[in-house]
């Protein structure tokens, strides 16, 4: 399967798939590939807000600058405009589910399976659990493999 555009889902946008997409962006950079990246959320409580703070923080303090994203909220279009659509998590992964069409082109994966054997499959939110470093380490580990996996070198 051709990849030439990722959308990053979770819930409300401001934590996990931003992250996900400024890693995403920054790791395909320095492979050289030219693929879209995307993210939004299941939920639309935070619609044009930027990141949550803490989460900001963290990933710039790893090197990764969330600051000119703004969340949005899935849409139909997304199911066909991108090519690979990530959730966070299983009930990421449900609510996808039930709002993709039957037309629906975009393959969806879990995040989790990106994560080496016996990990979790869902990555934790560090909005609740308060980890974001711990989110952002796993979220960097699974977008490596990742990477491995769909444009091996």
């Amino acid at each position: 399967m051709m990849i030439n555009s990722v959308l990053f889902v979770c819930l409300g946008n401001i934590c996990r798939s931003p992250t996900a997409e400024a890693i995403f962006r920054e790791k395909a950079r320095r492979r050289g590939l030219s693929v879209i990246a995307d993210s939004a959320g299941t939920a639309g409580w935070h619609l044009g807000k930027a990141p949550y703070e803490p989460m900001q923080t963290t990933a710039a303090e790893f090197g990764y600058d969330l600051s000119p994203l703004r969340a949005r909220q899935v849409v139909q279009k997304d199911f066909s405009n991108f090519d690979l659509i990530i959730a966070m998590d299983q009930q990421n992964l449900l609510d996808l589910k039930t709002l993709t069409l039957r037309a629906n082109t975009a393959h969806l994966r879990l995040m989790g399976a990106y994560i080496s054997a016996g990990s979790p499959p869902d990555i934790p939110d560090p909005y609740y659990t308060r980890d974001f470093v711990g989110a952002l380490k796993i979220i960097e580990q699974a977008i490596g493999n990742m990477l491995s996996a769909q444009w091996p070198k």
